[in-house]
């Protein structure tokens, strides 16, 4: 069953579930062929039980000591803009829609996750653009992100929050 992983890593971000767990976004991902969502719900208020969702079979879940599993095994991951998580899904080779929490001051994820756009490794949003992103998402634009070593990244990191 295709599979979407939804990861908020350590954070709390209420915001993202509620909107990936909403009807008309299950609905979306099942009309593009989703028929499994997996979230990781990190710290959040909100753990959505598995028959609350009428479109999808769903699953959650705090905390793992691993979610690499999780990552191999999905068809889209869906990621907050946290650094580990966009590195871990680029990493697994994974399809990466990453929803940036705008929410956030000083928000260092909105650069992280242009940049990473800009060099067409994945795609991004906000809470409030998510549908709409869901619907007309081209994943074939997507370039795997070049494995490396951590320097490389960091190096990554450094121009994309201009500290280089």
């Amino acid at each position: 069953m295709t599979t979407v992983f939804v990861t908020v890593g350590t954070t709390r971000f209420d915001e993202l579930i509620e909107s990936v767990t909403s009807s008309e976004v299950t609905q979306i991902l099942k009309v593009r062929g989703y028929g499994r969502l997996v979230l990781q719900v990190g710290r959040g208020t909100l753990v959505p039980d598995a028959d609350s969702c009428a479109d999808l079979s769903m699953e959650a879940f705090r905390f793992k000591d691993s979610i690499a599993e999780d990552m191999r095994r999905a068809d889209l991951v869906i990621s907050h803009a946290g650094a580990g998580s966009c590195l871990e899904a680029l990493s697994a080779g994974k399809p990466l829609l990453v929803v940036v929490n705008d929410k956030l001051m000083d928000n260092h994820q909105l650069e992280l996750a242009r940049q990473l756009h800009m060099d067409h490794h994945l795609l991004y949003c906000t809470c409030s653009t998510l549908t709409e992103t869901l619907k007309n998402m081209d994943l074939s634009v997507l370039q795997p992100f070049p494995p490396g070593q951590p320097k490389n990244f960091a190096n990554f990191l450094d121009k994309a929050l201009g500290v280089k």
